[in-house]
């Protein structure tokens, strides 16, 4: 943060749809006389979360995370004390919001005081080198064994138009020109493996325990706490049985059953280990073959809480672009399409991989308890209408 008293703050929004994140945008230039603006997450000095969103609780733990010593303000309707946060009361206040934004600004100035002093660096004793030494080797030895795990660090692959029904696969009886056949080309992972590692992940984490997942295929196993997931099949075979629709009668075959750590089965292939994140952004393509999630609302807009990490991931066509716009504002599905003038099924196979991720969420309305109504709110609303009309009637 620079010496610069006039410059207003750089605040990120989070848990927050279009509308609402508008509203907030201009109750910081109007009511707040433009003490902050709001930019993406990269840019930003301070985060503002809408802590009665439905996924408040894991956004909060992202931010934490991410942001370091990065202030956090939490705008709720109940009165919350949360470590760490500045609170706001819902609906938004002048007077409630620039007291808390004004904390923020003492936190952030004792902050770059601190970054600004002269570390000197301490006496290193002689056996705390032959420690640090030890510390070393043991890393050396770990990461031998992880360069073993080929499939895990496999860097990202990137999809062109012409090879992605050649990856994907195709799905029978769907005509994606059609708009009523493309309305309706959704799939419900609870129908799929996918579905059923989803499942196998919740419960291996919860109980912090190693498990495997049984399905009559192959054995999958999953580390909670390294977040890996071990299987035998390469991606040929893994793309087959992820297409696979299961029958209910089917699933009764699906079981979980404990692991021990010292099991021969991964310890002899550690080429089968892959990261979480990568083997269920891949298998989500593959169940997806074009469509979207049944629990997404295809008319409704979608938003992108993060952007994924493309350095790991499948790439599928047009997903930079994709990931581009829904991370500026909610959007539906066919109007992304729209407006980069693609298939849908490129939409839809990127929203499918990211919702498996806890990437995407759908839009809802939240601006009408965001603030307190404010005439210089509606005022500005009112000359953006009045500027649109006059820039359209002046051609």
């Amino acid at each position: 943060m620079k010496n610069n008293k006039n410059k207003p703050l750089q605040i990120a929004l989070f848990g927050m749809d279009d509308r609402a994140y508008k509203t907030m945008s201009m109750y910081l230039k109007g009511p707040c006389k433009g003490i902050a603006v709001v930019v993406n997450e990269f840019e930003a000095e301070i985060d503002i979360i809408d802590a009665d969103h439905i996924k408040a609780k894991a956004l909060l733990a992202e931010r934490k995370n991410k942001g370091a010593s990065r202030p956090i303000l939490i705008l709720s309707l109940e009165e919350l004390s949360i470590e760490g946060t500045l609170y706001v009361k819902k609906p938004v206040s002048k007077e409630g919001l620039l007291t808390a934004l004004n904390k923020a600004k003492e936190i952030l100035k004792t902050e770059r005081l601190k970054q600004e002093k002269k570390i000197t660096e301490p006496e290193i004793k002689k056996e705390e080198v032959v420690v640090a030494e030890k510390k070393q080797a043991g890393i050396k030895h770990i990461d031998k064994e992880e360069k073993k795990k080929v499939s895990k660090h496999r860097t990202a692959m990137d999809l062109t138009e012409v090879g992605f029904s050649a990856y994907i696969g195709h799905v029978d009886g769907i005509d994606f020109s059609d708009r009523k056949q493309l309305l309706n080309a959704s799939y419900n992972s609870k129908g799929f493996f996918l579905g059923y590692v989803q499942s196998a992940l919740k419960v291996s984490k919860a109980k912090g325990r190693i498990l495997q997942l049984n399905s009559g295929w192959k054995p999958l196993i999953i580390f909670p706490h390294s977040k890996e997931i071990w299987l035998d099949a390469d991606d040929k075979q893994l793309r087959s049985f992820a297409g696979l629709a299961i029958k209910s009668n089917s699933s009764q075959g699906m079981t979980l059953t404990p692991v021990g750590q010292n099991s021969s089965n991964f310890n002899n292939k550690m080429e089968g280990f892959y990261d979480v994140d990568y083997f269920l952004w891949k298998l989500a393509i593959w169940t997806s073959k074009g469509r979207y999630p049944s629990t997404i609302d295809i008319k409704q807009p979608v938003f992108l809480k993060q952007w994924p990490n493309f350095t790991r991931l499948v790439v599928t066509p047009h997903a930079i672009q994709i990931a581009a716009l829904l991370i500026l504002a909610p959007r539906t599905a066919l109007d992304i399409a729209k407006v980069l003038n693609i298939k849908p099924q490129y939409v839809f196979v990127f929203i499918s991989a990211a919702h498996v991720l806890g990437l995407v969420g759908q839009a809802k309305r939240q601006a009408d308890d965001i603030v307190l109504p404010s005439k210089e709110i509606k005022v500005a609303a009112k000359k953006g209408l009045l500027s649109r009309i006059l820039g359209r009637l002046r051609g």
